[in-house]
Protein backbone atom coordinates (compact mmCIF):
# COMPACT_ATOMS: atom_id res chain seq x y z
CA UNK A 1 0.00 0.00 0.00
CA UNK A 2 1.03 3.11 -0.72
CA UNK A 3 1.07 5.61 2.75
CA UNK A 4 2.37 8.94 1.36
CA UNK A 5 -0.88 9.25 -0.80
CA UNK A 6 -2.89 7.86 2.00
CA UNK A 7 -3.24 4.60 -0.07
CA UNK A 8 -4.21 3.02 -3.19
CA UNK A 9 -7.24 4.10 -5.91
CA UNK A 10 -8.64 0.31 -5.45
CA UNK A 11 -7.93 0.43 -1.41
CA UNK A 12 -10.05 3.58 -1.13
CA UNK A 13 -12.86 2.51 -3.29
CA UNK A 14 -13.31 -0.84 -1.44
CA UNK A 15 -13.13 1.31 1.47
CA UNK A 16 -15.74 3.12 0.16
CA UNK A 17 -18.35 0.06 -0.88
CA UNK A 18 -17.45 -1.52 2.71
CA UNK A 19 -19.20 1.87 4.26
CA UNK A 20 -21.79 1.76 2.47
CA UNK A 21 -22.52 -1.83 3.29
CA UNK A 22 -22.21 -1.21 7.13
CA UNK A 23 -24.51 1.78 6.98
CA UNK A 24 -27.51 -0.01 4.67
CA UNK A 25 -27.00 -3.17 6.80
CA UNK A 26 -27.05 -1.49 10.42
CA UNK A 27 -30.68 0.48 8.92
CA UNK A 28 -31.75 -3.34 7.67
CA UNK A 29 -31.92 -4.18 11.36
CA UNK A 30 -34.54 -1.51 12.57
CA UNK A 31 -36.11 -1.88 9.45
CA UNK A 32 -36.77 -5.43 10.31
CA UNK A 33 -37.57 -4.89 13.75
CA UNK A 34 -39.95 -2.58 12.80
CA UNK A 35 -41.71 -5.46 9.93
CA UNK A 36 -41.81 -7.72 12.19
CA UNK A 37 -44.97 -7.42 13.62
CA UNK A 38 -46.42 -7.95 10.51
CA UNK A 39 -44.36 -10.70 8.49
CA UNK A 40 -43.25 -14.23 9.02
CA UNK A 41 -39.72 -14.87 9.63
CA UNK A 42 -39.83 -16.65 6.07
CA UNK A 43 -42.28 -14.31 4.62
CA UNK A 44 -39.95 -10.97 5.02
CA UNK A 45 -37.15 -13.24 4.04
CA UNK A 46 -38.78 -14.23 0.79
CA UNK A 47 -40.43 -10.52 -0.27
CA UNK A 48 -36.98 -8.93 0.58
CA UNK A 49 -35.20 -11.52 -1.74
CA UNK A 50 -37.64 -11.14 -4.39
CA UNK A 51 -37.55 -7.57 -4.40
CA UNK A 52 -33.40 -7.94 -4.86
CA UNK A 53 -33.87 -10.73 -7.11
CA UNK A 54 -35.85 -8.48 -10.01
CA UNK A 55 -33.61 -5.33 -9.42
CA UNK A 56 -30.58 -7.65 -9.66
CA UNK A 57 -31.67 -9.83 -12.58
CA UNK A 58 -32.78 -6.91 -14.23
CA UNK A 59 -28.80 -4.95 -14.02
CA UNK A 60 -27.52 -8.43 -14.82
CA UNK A 61 -29.50 -8.30 -18.58
CA UNK A 62 -29.07 -5.18 -19.22
CA UNK A 63 -25.10 -5.29 -18.39
CA UNK A 64 -25.51 -8.19 -20.38
CA UNK A 65 -24.35 -10.64 -17.90
CA UNK A 66 -22.97 -13.99 -18.67
CA UNK A 67 -22.74 -17.06 -16.33
CA UNK A 68 -20.15 -17.29 -13.91
CA UNK A 69 -17.44 -19.67 -13.98
CA UNK A 70 -18.25 -23.47 -13.03
CA UNK A 71 -15.56 -22.97 -10.75
CA UNK A 72 -17.82 -20.16 -8.50
CA UNK A 73 -20.90 -22.12 -8.60
CA UNK A 74 -20.10 -24.41 -4.99
CA UNK A 75 -19.50 -21.39 -3.48
CA UNK A 76 -22.64 -19.27 -4.77
CA UNK A 77 -24.99 -21.71 -3.96
CA UNK A 78 -23.98 -22.29 -0.53
CA UNK A 79 -23.06 -18.74 0.24
CA UNK A 80 -26.88 -18.22 -1.32
CA UNK A 81 -28.64 -20.48 1.04
CA UNK A 82 -26.50 -19.55 4.29
CA UNK A 83 -26.43 -15.95 3.40
CA UNK A 84 -29.22 -14.65 1.47
CA UNK A 85 -31.54 -17.84 2.62
CA UNK A 86 -30.72 -19.03 6.48
CA UNK A 87 -29.29 -16.10 7.48
CA UNK A 88 -32.10 -14.09 6.69
CA UNK A 89 -35.06 -16.59 8.06
CA UNK A 90 -33.16 -16.53 11.57
CA UNK A 91 -32.34 -12.81 11.63
CA UNK A 92 -36.22 -11.97 11.17
CA UNK A 93 -37.31 -14.54 13.70
CA UNK A 94 -34.59 -13.51 16.52
CA UNK A 95 -35.84 -9.99 16.15
CA UNK A 96 -39.09 -10.57 16.79
CA UNK A 97 -37.97 -11.68 20.44
CA UNK A 98 -35.22 -9.14 21.16
CA UNK A 99 -34.62 -5.59 19.96
CA UNK A 100 -32.57 -4.64 16.79
CA UNK A 101 -29.51 -3.00 18.86
CA UNK A 102 -29.02 -6.51 20.98
CA UNK A 103 -29.32 -8.42 17.68
CA UNK A 104 -26.94 -6.47 16.14
CA UNK A 105 -24.21 -6.99 18.65
CA UNK A 106 -25.02 -10.85 19.06
CA UNK A 107 -24.62 -11.16 15.15
CA UNK A 108 -21.81 -9.07 15.05
CA UNK A 109 -19.78 -11.99 16.35
CA UNK A 110 -19.71 -13.20 12.50
CA UNK A 111 -16.20 -11.73 12.14
CA UNK A 112 -14.77 -14.37 14.97
CA UNK A 113 -16.26 -17.05 13.38
CA UNK A 114 -15.15 -15.94 9.48
CA UNK A 115 -11.50 -16.23 11.53
CA UNK A 116 -12.19 -19.25 12.58
CA UNK A 117 -13.67 -21.09 9.60
CA UNK A 118 -10.68 -19.33 7.41
CA UNK A 119 -8.71 -21.29 9.54
CA UNK A 120 -10.12 -23.94 9.25
CA UNK A 121 -11.34 -24.09 5.28
CA UNK A 122 -9.05 -21.95 3.83
CA UNK A 123 -6.00 -23.41 5.83
CA UNK A 124 -5.20 -20.12 7.29
CA UNK A 125 -4.52 -21.15 10.87
CA UNK A 126 -5.63 -20.21 14.00
CA UNK A 127 -3.66 -17.20 15.76
CA UNK A 128 -3.55 -17.28 19.77
CA UNK A 129 -5.57 -13.99 19.71
CA UNK A 130 -7.90 -15.07 17.77
CA UNK A 131 -8.74 -18.30 19.82
CA UNK A 132 -8.63 -14.86 22.97
CA UNK A 133 -11.41 -13.21 21.47
CA UNK A 134 -13.15 -16.06 20.63
CA UNK A 135 -13.59 -16.83 24.46
CA UNK A 136 -14.45 -13.40 25.27
CA UNK A 137 -17.23 -13.21 23.19
CA UNK A 138 -18.59 -16.19 24.11
CA UNK A 139 -18.29 -14.53 27.50
CA UNK A 140 -19.92 -11.48 26.18
CA UNK A 141 -22.42 -13.70 24.54
CA UNK A 142 -23.44 -15.48 27.90
CA UNK A 143 -23.52 -11.69 29.49
CA UNK A 144 -26.43 -10.55 26.71
CA UNK A 145 -28.33 -14.36 27.56
CA UNK A 146 -28.80 -13.33 30.67
CA UNK A 147 -29.69 -10.36 30.65
CA UNK A 148 -32.32 -11.39 28.06
CA UNK A 149 -33.51 -14.23 30.72
CA UNK A 150 -35.75 -11.37 32.76
CA UNK A 151 -37.41 -10.86 29.66
CA UNK A 152 -38.63 -14.33 29.62
CA UNK A 153 -37.62 -17.70 27.47
CA UNK A 154 -38.52 -16.00 24.16
CA UNK A 155 -35.81 -13.64 24.61
CA UNK A 156 -33.46 -16.00 25.31
CA UNK A 157 -34.42 -17.81 21.96
CA UNK A 158 -34.20 -14.61 19.94
CA UNK A 159 -30.06 -14.10 21.37
CA UNK A 160 -29.85 -18.24 19.97
CA UNK A 161 -31.67 -17.32 16.60
CA UNK A 162 -29.36 -14.45 16.51
CA UNK A 163 -26.36 -16.57 17.33
CA UNK A 164 -27.34 -18.69 14.52
CA UNK A 165 -27.47 -15.95 12.01
CA UNK A 166 -23.98 -14.89 12.29
CA UNK A 167 -22.61 -18.42 12.03
CA UNK A 168 -24.42 -18.74 8.80
CA UNK A 169 -23.16 -15.52 7.86
CA UNK A 170 -19.66 -15.76 8.42
CA UNK A 171 -20.01 -19.64 6.36
CA UNK A 172 -21.77 -17.14 3.61
CA UNK A 173 -18.74 -15.02 3.79
CA UNK A 174 -16.33 -17.72 3.50
CA UNK A 175 -18.07 -19.60 0.57
CA UNK A 176 -18.34 -16.51 -1.29
CA UNK A 177 -14.34 -15.38 -1.02
CA UNK A 178 -12.93 -18.66 -3.03
CA UNK A 179 -15.91 -18.20 -5.79
CA UNK A 180 -14.78 -14.44 -6.44
CA UNK A 181 -11.57 -15.79 -7.66
CA UNK A 182 -13.71 -17.01 -10.62
CA UNK A 183 -17.04 -14.64 -11.12
CA UNK A 184 -17.48 -10.89 -10.87
CA UNK A 185 -19.06 -9.36 -7.66
CA UNK A 186 -22.04 -9.15 -9.68
CA UNK A 187 -22.65 -12.55 -10.74
CA UNK A 188 -21.70 -13.70 -6.89
CA UNK A 189 -24.15 -11.32 -5.87
CA UNK A 190 -27.39 -12.22 -8.20
CA UNK A 191 -27.19 -15.85 -8.41
CA UNK A 192 -26.53 -15.81 -4.26
CA UNK A 193 -29.57 -13.69 -4.51
CA UNK A 194 -31.12 -16.36 -6.50
CA UNK A 195 -30.20 -19.11 -4.66
CA UNK A 196 -31.31 -17.37 -1.31
CA UNK A 197 -34.87 -16.70 -3.42
CA UNK A 198 -35.12 -20.31 -4.39
CA UNK A 199 -34.84 -21.36 -0.78
CA UNK A 200 -36.94 -19.69 0.77
CA UNK A 201 -40.10 -20.18 -1.98
CA UNK A 202 -41.78 -22.75 0.44
CA UNK A 203 -42.92 -19.33 2.30
CA UNK A 204 -44.49 -17.98 -0.89
CA UNK A 205 -47.63 -19.29 1.15
CA UNK A 206 -47.24 -17.21 4.16
CA UNK A 207 -45.83 -14.19 2.26
CA UNK A 208 -49.15 -13.83 -0.17
CA UNK A 209 -50.95 -14.28 3.03
CA UNK A 210 -48.86 -11.41 4.97
CA UNK A 211 -48.90 -8.89 2.04
CA UNK A 212 -52.85 -9.17 1.70
CA UNK A 213 -53.15 -8.06 6.03
CA UNK A 214 -49.96 -5.83 5.96
CA UNK A 215 -50.14 -2.06 6.28
CA UNK A 216 -48.62 -0.19 3.18
CA UNK A 217 -45.83 1.21 5.97
CA UNK A 218 -44.76 -2.51 6.65
CA UNK A 219 -44.86 -3.89 2.34
CA UNK A 220 -42.72 -0.79 2.04
CA UNK A 221 -40.07 -1.55 4.30
CA UNK A 222 -39.83 -4.64 2.78
CA UNK A 223 -38.87 -3.24 -0.92
CA UNK A 224 -36.61 -1.14 1.29
CA UNK A 225 -34.87 -4.01 2.58
CA UNK A 226 -34.85 -5.54 -1.32
CA UNK A 227 -33.43 -2.36 -2.73
CA UNK A 228 -31.32 -1.13 -0.36
CA UNK A 229 -29.60 -3.47 2.52
CA UNK A 230 -29.66 -6.31 0.12
CA UNK A 231 -29.41 -5.10 -3.89
CA UNK A 232 -27.19 -2.82 -2.64
CA UNK A 233 -25.27 -3.41 0.12
CA UNK A 234 -24.18 -7.10 -0.70
CA UNK A 235 -23.13 -5.69 -4.43
CA UNK A 236 -20.69 -3.54 -2.81
CA UNK A 237 -19.85 -6.15 -0.05
CA UNK A 238 -19.30 -8.43 -2.27
CA UNK A 239 -16.92 -5.63 -4.56
CA UNK A 240 -15.20 -4.88 -1.47
CA UNK A 241 -14.32 -8.39 -0.44
CA UNK A 242 -12.77 -9.38 -3.85
CA UNK A 243 -10.39 -6.29 -3.55
CA UNK A 244 -9.32 -7.60 1.02
CA UNK A 245 -9.35 -10.16 2.81
CA UNK A 246 -13.02 -11.73 4.20
CA UNK A 247 -11.22 -10.72 7.98
CA UNK A 248 -9.72 -7.29 7.42
CA UNK A 249 -13.57 -6.89 5.84
CA UNK A 250 -15.33 -8.50 8.58
CA UNK A 251 -13.67 -6.15 10.96
CA UNK A 252 -15.47 -2.94 8.78
CA UNK A 253 -18.75 -4.73 10.36
CA UNK A 254 -17.36 -3.51 14.11
CA UNK A 255 -19.82 -0.02 13.92
CA UNK A 256 -23.04 -1.84 12.75
CA UNK A 257 -23.98 -2.15 16.32
CA UNK A 258 -23.45 1.41 17.21
CA UNK A 259 -25.18 2.99 14.13
CA UNK A 260 -28.10 0.25 14.56
CA UNK A 261 -28.96 1.84 18.20
CA UNK A 262 -28.52 5.12 17.53
CA UNK A 263 -30.70 4.34 14.47
CA UNK A 264 -33.17 2.51 16.41
CA UNK A 265 -33.48 4.81 19.58
CA UNK A 266 -34.46 7.70 17.33
CA UNK A 267 -36.62 5.41 14.87
CA UNK A 268 -38.40 2.71 17.42
CA UNK A 269 -37.63 4.44 20.62
CA UNK A 270 -36.02 1.49 21.40
CA UNK A 271 -32.34 1.33 23.36
CA UNK A 272 -31.20 -1.94 24.88
CA UNK A 273 -30.65 -2.46 28.98
CA UNK A 274 -27.49 -1.01 30.21
CA UNK A 275 -26.69 -4.56 30.76
CA UNK A 276 -27.10 -6.01 27.63
CA UNK A 277 -25.28 -3.34 26.57
CA UNK A 278 -22.13 -4.28 28.70
CA UNK A 279 -22.53 -7.80 27.04
CA UNK A 280 -22.71 -6.13 23.78
CA UNK A 281 -19.67 -4.34 24.28
CA UNK A 282 -17.86 -7.43 25.78
CA UNK A 283 -18.62 -9.16 22.59
CA UNK A 284 -16.76 -6.62 20.42
CA UNK A 285 -14.10 -6.55 22.24
CA UNK A 286 -13.21 -9.90 21.87
CA UNK A 287 -13.82 -9.29 17.96
CA UNK A 288 -11.06 -6.72 18.60
CA UNK A 289 -8.86 -8.65 20.35
CA UNK A 290 -9.06 -11.69 17.87
CA UNK A 291 -7.85 -8.94 15.05
CA UNK A 292 -4.92 -8.14 17.15
CA UNK A 293 -1.61 -9.19 15.57
CA UNK A 294 -0.01 -12.18 17.17
CA UNK A 295 3.56 -12.19 18.69
CA UNK A 296 6.22 -12.94 15.91
CA UNK A 297 9.05 -15.12 16.29
CA UNK A 298 12.40 -12.96 15.77
CA UNK A 299 13.66 -12.87 12.64
CA UNK A 300 16.75 -15.02 12.42
CA UNK A 301 19.82 -13.60 12.29
CA UNK A 302 22.38 -14.21 9.01
CA UNK A 303 25.89 -15.15 9.14
CA UNK A 304 28.33 -12.58 8.85
CA UNK A 305 30.13 -13.04 5.48
CA UNK A 306 33.60 -13.56 6.03
CA UNK A 307 35.47 -10.30 6.77
CA UNK A 308 32.67 -8.18 6.94
CA UNK A 309 32.44 -6.42 10.12
CA UNK A 310 28.65 -6.46 12.38
CA UNK A 311 27.55 -4.09 15.04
Amino acid sequence: MDHTNGGSPTDRRALLAASVTVVLWASAFVSIRASAPHFHPGALALGRLLTASIVLGLLFVLRGGTLPDRRAWPGILASGVLWFGVYMVALNWGEELVDAGTAAMVVNIGPIVIALLGGWLLKEGFPPMLLAGMAVSFLGAVVVGWSMSGHGSSSVTGVLLCLLAAVTYAGGVVAQKPALRYASPMQVTTFGCFAGTLACLPFAGLMLDDLAEAPWSATLNLVYLGLFPTALAFSTWAYALARTSAGKLGATTYAVPAVVVLISWLWLSEVPGWMTLLGGVVCLVGVAVSRLPGRRKPAAREAPEPGRQTA
